[in-house]
């Protein structure tokens, strides 16, 4: 396509993927305090991932031409890693112990590329050997991920479906990246790569899009908490509440807390450990200028 090696399917998706990540920074540049910052950090990897494997490898490209493939695979790394800090940070989905910060990830997945990518290819000079020899062992592992991703966050008695529909579409950006390397072993056939992977951002921006209807759907139950009414200006400081002082994960503890749900449960429901829902509701308890939960279920909990 335009005289480059870039296929249509390809060229489909970095135009849409540009497209989502120009409608977010139209909405949250509306907003003081983005909460879509790592979002749009996301989607730009995506564009520099479709960008540089659908047009990378050229002819003109300065030597020596490992360099591109360096490039694209660096990218494809830099956002499989993200996408798992994306899942971690967001949703408080904390998969792998031991050490396995994302820090220790993305050395795990650097290192593993020199060794078993980079080293074959200078001693073979085979770049179908070494990409069989890196894409095996790692799709190993991401299968193995995938499959402690799946025990962790699947919970069929979960009674809430907003964490239900996350909870499946998160699994779909894990399926992509364990089916990375499997299609990269396969052959360079974008319409199938290029799928598999876009999938996963439009499973995130499916994931973001609920989010936020699911906060409009809370808006009554939560409007004592979020709006600033007229009367509330002459009360004191210390008692006011403004949208954006609130994340969004506190949001979600908050609306469990108003439909009386026990911070066991809470926990259980968003898949993060009880003293995590406890530092949560701390929080906005001090933002809602409350001391405790009693007093807030008294405030801002709807009277039957």
């Amino acid at each position: 396509m335009f005289g480059t090696s870039i296929h249509w399917t390809t060229f489909f998706y970095l135009l849409i993927d540009t497209f989502i990540v120009l409608l977010t920074l139209y909405f949250s540049r509306k907003k003081t305090r983005s909460s879509l910052r790592r979002f749009l950090y996301l989607g730009i990897l995506f564009i520099a991932y479709n960008a540089t494997g659908g047009f990378l490898p050229i002819d003109n490209f300065p030597d020596p031409s490992i360099l591109q493939y360096i490039i694209t695979y660096g990218v494809a790394i830099a956002l499989c890693v993200y996408i798992v800090y994306y899942l971690y940070k967001e949703y408080d989905i904390v998969v792998l112990r031991f050490n396995s910060s994302i820090r220790n990830l993305a050395i795990l997945a650097s290192v593993s590329f020199v060794v078993l990518f980079l080293i074959p290819y200078f001693l073979t000079d085979s770049l179908n050997s070494a990409r069989f020899l890196f894409t095996i062992p790692i799709s190993a592992v991401t299968f193995v991920f995938l499959f402690i991703f799946y025990r962790r966050i699947s919970n069929p008695s979960n009674p809430n479906p907003f964490i239900v529909r996350r909870n499946k579409l998160s699994m779909v950006s894990v399926a992509s990246i364990a089916l990375l390397p499997i299609c990269t072993v396969i052959g360079d056939y974008q319409w199938i790569t290029f799928t598999v992977m876009n999938l996963a951002f439009f499973a995130i921006t499916a994931i973001e899009a609920d989010r936020y209807l699911y906060f409009i759907e809370n808006n009554n139950r939560m409007y004592e908490v979020f709006a600033l009414k007229k009367k509330q200006r002459d009360e004191s400081v210390e008692r006011k509440i403004i949208y954006e002082d609130l994340t969004r994960r506190e949001i979600e503890v908050a609306l469990s807390i108003l439909s009386n749900s026990s911070y066991r449960n809470i926990a259980k429901d968003l898949f993060i450990a009880e003293s995590t829902v406890s530092k949560h509701a701390s929080n906005i308890f001090k933002k809602t200028g409350v001391k405790n939960r009693r007093e807030f279920l008294k405030r801002f909990r709807k009277k039957k």
